[in-house]
C-alpha cells in the first residue's frame, strides 16, 4: 500500500472550505453543552450503586481520563484541523480501510446506544411531568411501570425519527439555549443541595463512606463506577469536528477545549456531592431519574421540584436528536463512499434527508430501548464503544509524531497519550466488573456493520474485481459508480 502520509490529490486544493465561523466563547458553549446532557441526569443512581456515598469518584476518575484522552486530540485536531474525527486520525496513522471502517461504524453505534439512553431518560422525566400536572389539577398520581416507560420512549424516539426525516438544522445559536437549559437543571441540583443543608435535610458525610458491597474492593468498585461515569463525559471528541468552522483552530481548541471539560468536571463533582447528601445512595437509583428524585426530597416546599421533570426533558432529548442525526449522517456518508449497501445512501427527494440511514439507525434505537431497556447497560455500552475508540485516538497521537507538519500546533507531552491509551484500554475490560450485557450489546452492533460492510466488499469485489481501500486518508472511497 502506498505511504497514506504522502498520498494528495487535485480535489482538495479544489474543494471550498467551510465558512469559520466559531469564535473561543461559541466553541466554548458547544463543547460544554455537548458534554451535558444524558449522562449526569441518567446514571447518578447507578454509579452511587456501585460505590456508595463517594459517587464523586468515579465522575473525578472519569474527568481525568477524558483529559488525559483531550490532550490526544487537541495535538491531532491541531495537526489536522480537519472536520472527520477519529476516523480520518485512525486511517492516516494505519492506512487499514478496515480499521477506519470499524472506528467509523463504532463511534456510529456509540451515538445509537446514546440516543436509546436519553429516550429512556426522557420517558421517565414525562412520566414525572404528567404526575406533576396531574397534581395541579388535583387528580393523583399514575404509577408510571416500566412497560410504561419502554412505550413512551419508543413514542419519543419515532418523534425523532419524524423529525430527523423533515430535516432539522442543528445550529450553534440553537445549541447555546439548549446549553443553558441543561446547565440550569444541574445548577439547580447544586443549589438544592446548599438549601437542604441550611435546612438540616442534607447529611455530607455519605460522601465520604464506600459501600461497594462483600465482594468488591474499593479499587474495582471506583473503576466499575467510572465505567458507567465515562458516559457522563463523553461528548468534547465531537468539537473536532468543528475545527474546520473554528477561527484560528491551531491557537484557540487546546484552551476552550480544556476549560469546558473544566468546567463540566467541576459541575459533575458538585452536583455527585449534592445528590448523595440529599439521598441515600440505596435509594439514589431507584426508577430513571435520579436528579428528579434528588430535587423532590430537597426541597419539597419549592416550586424547583415541578419544573425540574421538564429541563431534564430539554437536555435528553437534545442529546437524542443530535447523537440519531449523527449516527445517520455516519451511516450515509460510508453508504455514499461504497463500503455499506448503496441503499443506505439514498435521501429524500425533497428534503435530501438520508430516509434509508435514518429508518435503519432508528430500528436499532428501538431494538435497544424494547430488549435492552436498562438505562445502566445503555449507557454502559456508549462508554465501552467510545472508550475504545478512545484507546486508539490515544495511539495514534503517537503513532502520528512520524508525519511532522510545518504549521504550529499544539503538542502533548509524550507520556500523557501512553497513560491515556492504558488507562482508556484498562476500561474496556471485563475487569474492571462492567456487566457482560454491555459487551453483547456492543458485539451484536459491531457484528452488524461488519456484515454489511463484507458484504458490500463481495459485491464491489464482484463488480469491479478490485479491492476496496482507502486510497485518500480523507476519503472512505470504494469503487468508482
Amino acid at each position: 500500500m502506498a505511504d497514506s502520509q504522502t498520498i494528495t490529490t487535485s480535489d482538495d486544493a479544489d474543494r471550498p472550505e467551510l465558512k469559520r465561523v466559531l469564535g473561543p466563547k461559541l466553541l466554548l458553549l458547544f463543547i460544554v453543552g455537548d458534554i451535558l446532557g444524558t449522562g449526569i441526569y441518567a446514571v447518578t443512581g447507578d454509579v452511587a450503586a456501585e460505590v456508595g456515598g463517594a459517587v464523586w469518584a468515579p465522575f473525578l476518575v472519569a474527568f481525568a481520563v477524558a483529559m488525559l484522552t483531550a490532550f490526544s486530540y487537541l495535538e491531532l485536531v491541531t495537526k489536522y484541523p480537519q472536520a472527520a474525527g477519529a476516523a480520518l486520525y485512525t486511517h492516516k496513522a494505519f492506512g487499514v480501510h478496515f480499521l477506519t471502517f470499524l472506528v467509523c461504524f463504532t463511534v456510529m453505534c456509540s451515538g445509537i446506544t446514546s440516543a436509546s439512553t436519553a429516550s429512556r431518560a426522557f420517558a421517565a422525566n414525562f412520566g414525572a411531568m404528567i404526575n406533576v400536572v396531574r397534581g395541579w389539577i388535583g387528580m393523583p398520581e399514575l404509577e408510571v411501570s416500566d412497560g410504561v416507560v419502554t412505550f413512551m420512549a419508543l413514542a419519543f424516539i419515532a418523534l425523532v425519527l419524524l423529525i430527523n426525516l423533515r430535516g432539522v438544522a442543528e445550529s450553534v445559536y440553537a445549541n447555546i439555549v439548549l446549553t443553558c437549559v441543561e446547565l440550569s437543571g444541574l445548577l439547580i441540583v447544586i443549589f438544592v443541595g446548599f438549601f437542604a443543608f441550611t435546612q438540616g435535610k442534607a447529611d455530607f458525610s455519605r460522601v465520604i463512606m464506600f459501600d461497594t458491597g462483600e465482594d468488591k474492593s474499593v479499587f474495582l468498585a471506583i473503576t466499575a463506577g467510572t465505567s458507567l461515569a465515562f458516559f457522563a463525559m463523553v461528548g468534547f471528541e465531537d468539537s473536532v469536528n468543528m475545527a474546520e468552522e473554528t477561527k484560528n483552530p491551531e491557537r484557540v481548541f487546546p484552551k476552550i477545549m480544556l476549560t469546558g471539560l473544566g468546567i463540566t468536571g467541576v459541575i459533575y463533582i458538585l452536583v455527585s456531592i449534592s445528590a448523595v447528601a440529599i439521598v441515600p445512595p440505596g435509594k439514589l437509583g431507584e426508577g430513571d431519574a435520579p436528579l428528579l428524585n434528588v430535587v423532590t426530597a430537597g426541597a419539597p416546599g419549592l416550586p424547583v421540584d415541578q419544573i425540574f421533570p421538564l429541563i431534564s426533558m430539554f437536555a435528553v432529548a437534545n442529546s437524542a436528536l443530535i447523537n440519531m442525526m449523527m449516527a445517520s449522517r455516519l451511516l450515509y456518508g460510508m453508504a455514499h463512499q461504497k463500503v455499506l449497501p448503496p441503499v443506505l445512501g439514498k435521501v429524500l427527494p425533497g428534503r435530501r434527508t438520508p430516509w434509508v440511514a435514518i429508518l435503519f439507525t432508528t430500528a436499532l434505537a428501538m431494538g435497544l430501548i424494547t430488549f435492552v431497556g436498562e438505562i445502566s447497560n445503555l449507557g454502559g455500552t456508549t462508554a465501552l464503544l467510545l472508550l475504545g475508540v478512545f484507546t486508539i485516538a490515544n495511539i495514534c497521537c503517537l503513532v502520528l509524531r512520524r508525519d511532522p507538519k510545518p504549521h504550529k500546533h499544539f503538542r502533548a507531552p509524550t507520556v500523557i497519550p501512553i497513560i491515556g491509551a492504558l488507562c482508556c484500554a484498562y476500561l474496556v475490560g471485563p475487569w474492571t466488573g462492567r456487566d457482560v450485557e454491555q459487551y453483547q450489546i456492543a458485539g451484536v452492533l459491531l457484528a452488524v456493520g461488519v456484515v454489511l460492510w463484507a458484504l458490500t466488499w463481495f459485491l464491489n469485489r464482484a463488480l469491479y474485481a478490485r479491492k476496496t481501500y482507502l486510497k485518500d486518508p480523507e476519503d472512505l472511497e470504494g469503487p468508482p459508480a
